[in-house]
């Protein structure tokens, strides 16, 4: 199995407090292995500057009429703008516009502070306030899918399904993931002020609280009913496919005769850590491979013969299920050994490199289409479920997360396969579990 880089396969919800990844503001990660250099030149801020408008004069990449047109504009902030100017600011600002250009939202420059934290994000730890979010990708409306145990935003009060409306006071309701996740982390021990909607009572809440690094559960699992085992997987990072390991280790000594997996609201993550867990999860054989725009094969992965589950499974997915969720979904079934039930995946096919730069910041760009182990291209499309289940949410709030129709419909399709009648179907723990530590 090849595994020589750390491929960016992005996804759709966030961490709050991570830099993280993101469809559109899903998510990405990379090695942390990467070396970068710090810049040698330890020229101040202004003659950094300076060094980079001499150095666009001559260049090709930026036009004489734009270079031309900035120093226009920056003649009229010498003489009108109110407030200091950050030189290191705007030539970082540049840089973002410059990506933003490319029209692709999962392009983009990050500044070398935003590099250092996406970094630490992949490893599974972050400093914020420990919750799990979503964002539509046409209402721009960011939710609130998960609140970890003992975060900053569980001590406050902050609920699954709050809708984000503001960061210290600021209006966010236009604005993309990434840059709401931007606004929510930041330095440990400092206040931050979120605002949020709260659909079952109408009404506004404010809480504040204090940034901690937080430690994000990607794993957790328990016994049900029935001998089901049951892992929820949030995210794809440094830590998970070890965690996804163990916890189904975990449930065979339990007597685990068939597995629930949940991918719902898994906006993806590394590409590498998903290969890992299929390769543990399947026969030997094709797992999913990258083109570029040229159609040439970049990468090719495959599955070994060394193990292979063998038991009923079933996925729950849903259309927050992006990236490398849907490379584990699509892998799943087009070998034909799983069911996926839910409701259609959110359809991102691309892959993201990260390139590091040598002052320590990086840019982030989108590289090359995957496609699943039957050559399918789901960019755009998604993966139709095998059993298609809306999501009844009224019926999950009204029931303080007691009743989950989806998960119903799947443990339903377990037991047929295990032939049990659904007479005992239930969602109640005989065995409940801590969700693993990170590493």
């Amino acid at each position: 199995m090849k595994l020589n880089k750390k491929v960016l396969a992005f996804t759709f919800s966030l961490v709050m407090g991570a830099s993280m990844v993101g469809c559109g503001k899903p998510q990405m990660v990379l090695n942390k292995n990467v070396s970068t250099q710090e810049a040698s030149n330890k020229q101040d801020t202004k003659e950094a500057a300076t060094t980079e408008v001499d150095t666009l004069k001559g260049s090709e990449v930026v036009g004489k009429d734009t270079n031309d047109k900035l120093e226009d504009i920056q003649k009229i902030l010498d003489d009108n703008f109110y407030f200091e100017e950050d030189d290191q600011k705007k030539q970082d600002g540049i840089i973002k516009g410059y990506m933003e250009g490319l029209d692709d939202p999962y392009s983009v420059y990050y500044t070398k502070d935003e590099y250092a934290e996406f970094m630490e994000d992949t490893e599974g730890e972050y400093v914020g306030v420990g919750v799990q979010v979503s964002q539509a990708n046409e209402t721009k409306i960011i939710t609130v899918v998960k609140v970890f145990d003992g975060s900053p935003a569980k001590e406050a009060g902050i609920e699954a399904q709050d809708v984000i409306t503001k960061v210290d006071g600021e209006d966010v309701s236009d604005q993309e993931l990434d840059a709401v996740v931007d606004k929510i982390r930041g330095v440990e021990g400092t206040d931050v002020t979120i605002t949020v909607y709260r659909s079952s009572d109408g009404k506004d809440h404010d809480y504040t609280m204090k940034r901690k690094k937080v430690e994000n559960p990607t794993v957790e699992y328990k016994m049900l009913s029935d001998n089901i085992g049951y892992i929820s997987v949030s995210s794809f990072y440094e830590v998970t496919a070890k965690q996804f390991i163990d916890a189904v280790g975990d449930l065979n000594v339990q007597g685990m005769e068939g597995l629930i997996v949940d991918l719902r609201d898994n906006g993806g993550g590394l590409l590498d850590i998903a290969v890992e867990m299929l390769d543990f999860m399947l026969p030997e054989g094709k797992i999913v491979y990258t083109e570029d725009k040229k159609g040439n094969i970049i990468d090719a992965y495959n599955s070994t013969d060394e193990q292979k589950f063998t038991k009923p499974l079933v996925l729950l997915v849903n259309g927050y299920s992006a990236s490398a969720s849907e490379i584990f979904a699509g892998a799943i079934k087009d070998y034909g050994i799983g069911t996926l039930v839910g409701t259609n995946t959110y359809g991102k096919g691309i892959v993201q490199r990260m390139f590091p730069l040598d002052d320590g910041s990086a840019v982030k760009v989108t590289i090359a289409k995957y496609f699943t182990p039957k050559g399918n291209d789901i960019h755009k499309i998604g993966i139709k479920p095998d059993i298609e289940v809306e999501f009844d949410s009224a019926k999950y709030k009204e029931s303080n997360g007691e009743e989950d129709n989806q998960l119903d419909a799947a443990i339903n399709e377990m037991l047929k396969k295990m032939g049990k009648s659904s007479s005992s179907n239930s969602t109640v723990d005989t065995n409940a579990n801590e969700p693993e530590k990170a590493e």
